[in-house]
């Protein structure tokens, strides 16, 4: 599941140079004997703190630098002493130690202690000053702030006691001689120290963001967060209730403060796990395990500020499975990402996905053998440390002094998406292979090798799964990971997942087997510092609860595609160009201007070539619907911003099917031969085709639209792919579009055999009656001669009447039949004219019609030479 960077090997880089140094020191070639070393801390800037037991029987602490490689030795004590917490000053100045009484008797500070902490001048004098000595454990941290006053020179130190206090101690420093930098009131440095935490039972520190998280216990425990601001002021700036029961921590517990090698609890002496992590972009989880109440069962909470709710799943542990071993009671929680791993050696994996947590399809859940991280170690021996802005989590293993960096394997998640039905039943791999899909999409999905691998699955897996499209999954997280990163506002607004826009959710989305979910909405944090303005992270953190709170208040947060249809069945219908026509078109400009800018040298698959009128004005209404949208629910973000984004998102949908179309073409190497109509298609053409339709299908019923000159490509395919008749039969169930390109060409490319004479007529009845009449002028047949002369004689002769100026009676006799046009209209002059005249035998009696009759016979037959006169 996890791919594991090794970033730290303490006998690679470390103990190698350290017997190197012993040698120096015994004056030998090598020096062969066991060193002793372990680590201590680790800094927020990567290094790396650890002692070791010199050969002169001294204790020495160094620090190994990660950026240069290089080991450096800090301070030399010229006894043995155990060092159970160290901390390194910023300027590498001053370096802060706790040391604990001896056990063992041999050897014992002075005074007698348990606990003694020393503030160390490490360069040029060396010296000394006891901060305290306390019968209990004491954590020392020194805060690395970016600060620009460089004229000053200040330390700042974090002081935990076990008895549940924290202190704060103001350095200050001054130089000697140009570079020694030494302690400028080391006899006042008590008076300096400045109580911020009176009583605590977990402490957590953040020293990439310098935050400390702590928690106290009143009637309930309240986790509280205070934030160092580089003018080396605090404040407290977030107070969260939690429900955990007050039995929870038999001792103080402290997290990201180091290692104490001379006290470790036992994890079966561990009662409740909990860890805090953010992220810079304004996300916070706090994690807990609750008590274990028996082996069957494993509950945990993920409190997400950022969403105002907290989720508590229940795990059912099987009895086939093995028993939980003393080792193993609570879950391991790395952070990478977004997602948090939540993990129980030989039982479950789940990866939780702490931004679209609405439904348990969305996360990965795995159990038995599927659930490993892929550790050499047992889970229980793995610390996690904090990772920088929750990009990459980071694991120590203590006993081999390893520190790998963990990030999730697309390789395995490629995995779940291409295990068969055969292995196991649908409903059990739907879920995985959705969680699997998103999470390669939106966290993984910049990478464009891993993107064409998806585009690769698609192919290989073109009919729909049983409980979700993967064809719209995957357009949708495709597009929904253009606004994720920009703000985590837009996680409710924007569509993510086809399954939301589903009437019936499958319940194998809703229900995952073997873990239960409970949600509870409105966690009410308080955010304090008010007075002052919260900013950065904390502004975040605070507009993304309140925009949630508010999100969840309105019907339908989130933009579902769907909701154009009763717009764009309007404007389908509209026959005369409009203001608003204007207006959709000017966004389509916008975004297709946007698109020739990213395809200029991509001329692969021929979109983007010609007018498609009924997917432009597609394309402007979409991006103002979205636009109207995000304006409606998210203000803040601003009318420049949101227009820039949204004409973005359908720029980027254009693009990333023109993108899916490439990958197919290039998997099944068409060439230039494949838009021939000529020739019957090949079964690699067929399979371009049936992809297509999959695209077409999916774009269709979340109502997105389609590059111009999609229809006509597809077209292409269908006509060479289908019998003639099903070819027909797309076409009057709104499949197949015959746009102006495709018709042109068939008519143009097909000879006139009689299978062809005959899908062309098919396809011209179908046709609007302009679009006809000028397809036909294109066509080299008879009928469409025929017809072209028609046309040319009707105008000739409406011209003519308009000329001379007879009005049309409008008499219409029931059924006649123009077949030939210029008697046809002769007779209907005629007409018009007997109905203007006077009728002479209107006003006569006696009228002998038969003599009438034969004397026009007679002039006839002279006027055609038949008679004389």
């Amino acid at each position: 599941m996890l791919k594991l960077k090794q970033k730290f090997d303490l006998n690679r880089d470390v103990v190698s140079d350290i017997l190197r140094k012993e040698a120096s020191v015994c004056r030998v070639k090598e020096y062969t004997e066991a060193v002793d070393t372990c680590i201590l801390n680790t800094e927020c800037d990567g290094g790396v703190l650890y002692s070791w037991k010199g050969v002169t029987g001294t204790t020495r602490i160094g620090k190994y630098d990660s950026n240069t490689k290089q080991n450096k030795l800090l301070y030399t004590f010229d006894k043995q002493v155990c060092v159970s917490s160290c901390s390194l000053n910023k300027e590498e100045t001053l370096l802060a130690v706790s040391l604990v009484q001896n056990t063992r008797g041999e050897e014992r500070l002075k005074p007698i202690s348990k606990c003694l902490t020393l503030l160390i001048e490490i360069h040029p004098i060396n010296n000394t000053k006891v901060l305290k000595a306390v019968d209990c454990r004491v954590k020392v941290q020194f805060l690395h702030q970016e600060t620009d006053r460089r004229s000053v020179l200040e330390s700042h130190l974090l002081l935990f006691a076990e008895d549940g206090y924290v202190d704060l101690y103001h350095v200050l420093l001054s130089k000697q001689e140009g570079y020694r930098v030494v302690m400028a009131n080391p006899e006042h440095l008590s008076k300096t120290a400045e109580r911020i935490v009176e009583d605590f039972c977990w402490v957590q520190w953040d020293g990439h963001m310098q935050r400390l998280y702590y928690l106290t216990l009143r009637e309930k425990f309240l986790l509280r967060c205070i934030q160092f601001f580089p003018n080396h002021n605090c404040e407290t700036v977030l107070e969260l209730l939690l429900g955990l029961p007050a039995s929870s921590f038999r001792t103080v517990k402290f997290v990201n403060l180091g290692f104490d090698h001379y006290h470790g609890e036992k994890p079966e002496q561990e009662l409740v796990r909990m860890q805090v992590f953010t992220n810079r972009i304004g996300s916070m989880c706090v994690c807990y395990s609750h008590l274990l109440k028996d082996r069957q069962e494993l509950i945990y909470t993920l409190v997400l500020v950022h969403q105002d709710c907290s989720k508590t799943f229940r795990v059912s542990l099987s009895n086939e499975e093995p028993a939980l071993k003393s080792t193993q009671l609570h879950p391991l929680f790395l952070p990478i990402g977004y997602y948090i791993l939540v993990y129980l050696q030989g039982y479950f994996l789940h990866c939780i996905n702490t931004r679209q947590q609405e439904m348990l399809c969305h996360s990965l859940f795995l159990t038995g053998h599927d659930a490993t991280l892929g550790l050499q170690y047992q889970a229980a021996d793995v610390t996690v440390l904090h990772a920088e802005e929750q990009a990459i989590g980071c694991l120590l293993h203590l006993a081999s002094g390893r520190i790998h960096t963990a990030e999730l394997s697309p390789a395995y998640l490629l995995q779940i998406l291409r295990s068969t039905r055969s292995r196991c039943p649908s409903s059990k791999t739907d879920p995985q292979r959705l969680a699997a899909l998103h999470c390669l999409l939106i966290y993984m999905g910049k990478d464009p090798n891993l993107e064409l691998k998806i585009n690769e699955w698609l192919c290989d897996n073109v009919n729909a799964f049983e409980s979700f499209d993967q064809f719209q999954e995957f357009i949708l997280a495709s597009l929904y990971r253009i606004g994720y990163e920009k703000s985590l506002g837009l996680d409710k607004v924007l569509p993510f997942s086809s399954v939301f826009e589903k009437e019936d959710v499958p319940v194998c989305l809703l229900e995952v087997p073997g873990v239960f979910c409970m949600t509870e909405q409105h966690i009410e944090a308080v955010f304090k510092g008010k007075a002052r303005g919260l900013q950065g992270f904390w502004s975040e953190l605070q507009w993304n609860t309140e925009r949630t709170k508010s999100l969840d208040a309105v019907a339908n947060p989130r933009y579902r595609t769907s909701h154009i249809q009763d717009d764009w069945q309007k404007l389908k219908s509209e026959r005369r160009p409009s203001s608003h026509m204007n207006h959709l078109q000017e966004n389509t400009k916008k975004v297709l201007s946007m698109v020739d800018t990213w395809c200029l040298d991509r001329k692969l698959v021929p979109l983007f070539q010609e007018e498609d009128h009924q997917q432009r004005m597609l394309i402007g209404l979409t991006v103002d619907k979205l636009r109207e949208h995000l304006n409606r629910h998210l203000p803040r973000l601003g009318k420049k911003k949101i227009d820039s984004l949204v004409v973005n998102y359908v720029a980027k949908l254009l693009e990333l099917i023109r993108h899916m179309l490439e990958s197919v073409w290039l998997k099944h190497k068409l060439g230039p031969g494949a838009l021939c109509l000529m020739q019957p298609g090949s079964p690699a053409e067929w399979s371009v085709f049936h992809f297509m339709l999959r695209i077409l299908e999916s774009a269709r019923s979340l109502y997105l639209p389609l590059p111009p000159g999609y229809h006509t490509l597809f077209a292409v395919f269908a006509v060479r792919c289908l019998p003639h008749h099903t070819f027909l039969q797309y076409v009057d169930h709104g499949f197949l579009q015959l746009t102006e390109t495709f018709v042109s060409r068939l008519m143009t490319d097909l000879d006139n055999s009689d299978a062809n004479e005959k899908l062309k007529f098919s396809i011209l009845k179908r046709l609007p009656e302009p679009l006809e009449q000028r397809m036909c002028h294109m066509w080299d047949h008879p009928v469409s001669s025929a017809s072209i002369s028609r046309d040319y004689v009707r105008t000739l002769l409406e011209k003519q009447n308009k000329n001379k100026g007879f009005a049309s009676a409008g008499k219409d006799e029931p059924g006649f039949r123009p077949e030939f046009l210029p008697l046809t209209y002769l007779t209907k002059v005629l007409s018009d004219i007997e109905a203007q005249a006077l009728n002479p035998f209107e006003e006569q009696e006696n009228v002998d019609a038969k003599f009438v009759e034969e004397t026009a016979l007679m002039q006839t037959r002279i006027l055609l030479g038949y008679e004389r006169k």
